[in-house]
């Protein structure tokens, strides 16, 4: 062997044990997140009822964690998989191959102690230690109040027990390794008063994770710095198609800055109790993901105020077709 191969042969070894060594620290030193607390959290009647109200109709969990109908006009959630999980994301052409929403059932987190849960989806950890991918917006829900983040849990142990493990994710290299320097310790925030419809406003679009549909991304799926909220962002519809998000940015021509708070919590509050229409195969090239039924059932007040966030925030240019 000349000593030219030579060189390029130690040089490949060199480069593996690094890279080796390299993976085996990230395996070792990541999440960064202390362990679950030992808490058990009094379930009330008004925190129950607080957990469902922003389950259902806020954070969205059982949006996510259930089955949708995409044969219908926004994609209802199908009564008896409310928080069953297995709901398909991601795309096969990408590096996020797919992911499956996990049950969120008694029967499947029946075994969790509320602190694991609790730090699951505040903190991007599960159970057993593994981060959660951040299409699981803990990011978000990490800027809860406590009382808030404790009213899901104690709802969750409520809902209906349904037999069901979701298959396991796919993801192309480097991805299982970043994801496990995303997860971070929640921190938790107070809810601000009402009466200050700006911060309350804020509070509730962050819950509802706005942001992270209504903002445009790079092809690494990182949001465009400046464009918060001014859409854009394009989304593949189970039935083909796709659909991308609206500007929500106070712009008069291509935003909400012609709409009144009035025209705002209607276009809501339409779709509460209303009937979940069938779409025709062509219709469904058209649908969207944007979970109307769930928010409609957030009271005009909360609304309002998401409204007065949205008008706060710096007006964006961005005039997007909805769908091509």
């Amino acid at each position: 062997m000349s000593k030219l191969s030579k060189f390029f042969l130690l040089l490949v070894v060199l480069i593996v044990v690094v890279a080796s060594g390299g993976v085996a620290y990230i395996y070792a030193a990541f999440p960064k997140v202390p362990p679950a607390e030992n808490v058990t959290i009094r379930a009330t009647p008004e925190m129950i009822a607080r957990g469902e109200y922003l389950s259902k109709h806020v954070t969205g969990c059982v949006e996510c964690h259930a089955e949708r109908d995409f044969t219908k006009y926004a994609a209802p959630v199908k009564p008896e998989t409310l928080g069953k999980g297995g709901e398909p994301f991601g795309d096969p052409e990408t590096p996020i191959r797919v992911l499956f929403s996990k049950n969120l059932t008694p029967a499947g987190i029946g075994t969790w102690t509320d602190g694991e849960v609790l730090r699951a989806f505040t903190s991007g950890v599960s159970k057993d230690g593994d981060p959660l991918f951040p299409l699981m917006p803990y990011p978000r829900y990490a800027r809860l109040s406590r009382e808030d983040a404790e009213a899901i849990v104690v709802y969750l142990r409520t809902l209906e027990p349904i037999e069901y493990v979701a298959p396991e994710r796919e993801l192309a290299m480097p991805l299982p390794l970043v994801v496990r320097t995303i997860p971070s310790h929640a921190t938790f925030r107070p809810t601000p008063p009402k009466s200050d419809r700006v911060a309350y406003g804020e509070y509730l679009t962050n819950a509802a994770v706005c942001g992270d549909c209504h903002t445009p991304m790079d092809d690494q799926g990182t949001p465009l710095p400046g464009r918060e909220f001014a859409g854009g962002f394009e989304m593949k519809l189970p039935g083909g198609g796709v659909v991308r998000a609206a500007n929500l940015t106070p712009d008069a021509d291509t935003g909400i800055g012609t709409w009144t708070e009035q025209q705002f919590v209607d276009k809501f509050k339409a779709f509460d109790g209303a009937e979940h229409r069938t779409l025709t195969a062509a219709e469904q090239r058209e649908n969207t993901w944007m979970p109307w039924y769930g928010y409609a059932g957030m009271t005009r007040e909360d609304l309002g105020a998401i409204y007065t966030y949205l008008r706060n925030l710096k007006p964006v240019i961005n005039r997007v077709q909805k769908h091509n």
